[in-house]
């Protein structure tokens, strides 16, 4: 049904037969010419009937809809008054597929539909050109990600979403049905990932689905996402985490303006790649910057405190921003402590929102049983993961990212679930 998506087609093309297909993005019939302005998934092209030149097929646009899909043979001609230059004079056309009228939403842009209505006929929504540009740019960025990985000697993993038990607690697992067995969708990759550690696999990395029972209904938070980690051994510390995971974050920044410059330029999206280094704050000095803004700051940050360091970063000029060295009680048992009171384990934080959290791992086994002790986890519950520990395990370390999130940062998206397709939160389980 197509030779050519609508942005391979250029004035140079003159003269030149080929096919077209999509949905009518628009039809006008002005007595002896008409127009049809049809959508692809590479933009728009123009179809011109003169119906001197069409003759019966002319009479056949009258049964033409909007959002009918349709499939066009014709000639190309320059045309500097259409749009991009060319237009196509068809020597036929096939009607697909009519589509029923009115619509079950706008689309267009012209009038705001509220999220839900957007979600529920996200078949609808996603015809919208700057809506599909968000999974265009989101589709690169992983291929960014992908690319660099690559290029520093990382392998690229699965591991199991059917999981016995959570890396980060029980809190939030979703229990599933498994035949004789209790189980859960995995959390995290976090402890497969340390596992792996102990094998010839001393980097790895996963992009693949999460699930979190956090009964959140912020415009942040997702029951279901993509995580994106990775864990690397022989490490010296998790400064060596932090420079890859800041060096990725510029190659993906440089990746996509150079791959999907229009679709950023269709949303109105700037990205300047960030200087290197990262700047680092430690926890501790975090709290004291905004204790001195009257704020009450615990032992970690909450959302209110993570966007008013937002604004105090950002008036220093850093976007992205390391926060280092947190209290060791609220961080997962595997993190590595440094003393009594810190363990060696980071946020990733841009303009105020959290992105992703990392560390050094505890790879001594005594350590690691006394650090799950001390947060009332049983030992016997991890022993597949501890049995990795007890024969030849390096220092290593990684970090996890949400994928969505960070695309819905990057692109300044009101609410988290515009970066995923088909969103799962609390209340949300069809489409």
């Amino acid at each position: 049904m197509r030779t050519h998506y609508s942005a391979q087609l250029e004035p140079t093309m003159d003269g030149k037969l080929v096919k077209v297909a999509g949905w009518v993005n628009d039809i006008r019939i002005l007595g002896k010419i008409a127009f049809i302005n049809l959508r692809d998934r590479e933009g728009y092209i123009q179809l011109t009937f003169p119906k001197s030149k069409v003759g019966e097929l002319f009479d056949e646009l009258k049964k033409v809809t909007k959002e009918t899909v349709v499939s066009a043979e014709g000639i190309v001609k320059a045309n500097k008054e259409a749009p991009r230059g060319i237009e196509i004079i068809p020597q036929s056309m096939k009607i697909i597929s009519k589509a029923k009228a009115p619509l079950p939403m706008d689309f267009s842009g012209k009038i705001n539909s509220e999220l839900e209505t957007r979600l529920n006929a996200r078949f609808m929504d996603l015809r919208n050109p700057r809506v599909a540009a968000v999974f265009s740019i989101r589709d690169s960025l992983l291929t960014g990600v992908r690319e660099f990985m690559d290029d520093n000697d990382f392998i690229e993993v699965h591991t199991p979403k059917i999981v016995a038990t959570g890396a980060e607690g029980g809190a939030t697992l979703f229990p599933v049905k498994y035949f004789n067995e209790k189980a859960y969708l995995s959390q995290s990759p976090q402890l497969f990932k340390q596992v792996l550690m102990a094998t010839n696999f001393d980097r790895v990395y996963e992009i693949g689905p999460a699930f979190r029972a956090e009964k959140s209904d912020t415009t942040r938070h997702l029951s279901e996402f993509t995580s994106f980690d990775f864990e690397m051994a022989f490490i010296d510390s998790m400064e060596d985490v932090m420079s890859l995971m800041e060096q990725m974050i510029v190659s993906v920044v440089e990746h996509l303006n150079k791959n999907v410059s229009d679709e950023l330029d269709l949303l109105g999206i700037l990205l300047d790649p960030p200087k290197l280094p990262f700047k680092r704050i430690t926890f501790d000095e975090a709290r004291n910057l905004l204790e001195r803004k009257s704020m009450d700051v615990g032992e970690d940050l909450d959302t209110e405190s993570e966007k008013a360091l937002g604004e105090i970063m950002a008036k220093r000029g850093y976007d992205f921003y390391f926060i280092t060295e947190f209290h060791s009680d609220v961080r997962p048992f595997y993190i590595m402590e440094r003393d009594d009171v810190h363990c060696h384990s980071f946020d990733l934080d841009y303009r105020g929102s959290e992105l992703s959290s990392g560390g050094q791992r505890e790879h001594r086994y005594e350590h690691l049983v006394r650090r799950m002790k001390k947060q009332n986890l049983n030992p016997k519950d991890f022993e597949f993961y501890l049995n990795a520990f007890k024969y030849g395990m390096p220092p290593h370390g990684g970090m996890g990212l949400g994928v969505e999130r960070f695309v819905q940062k990057l692109l300044n998206l009101p609410n988290v679930r515009e970066a995923v397709l088909f969103p799962r939160d609390r209340y949300r389980l069809v489409p």
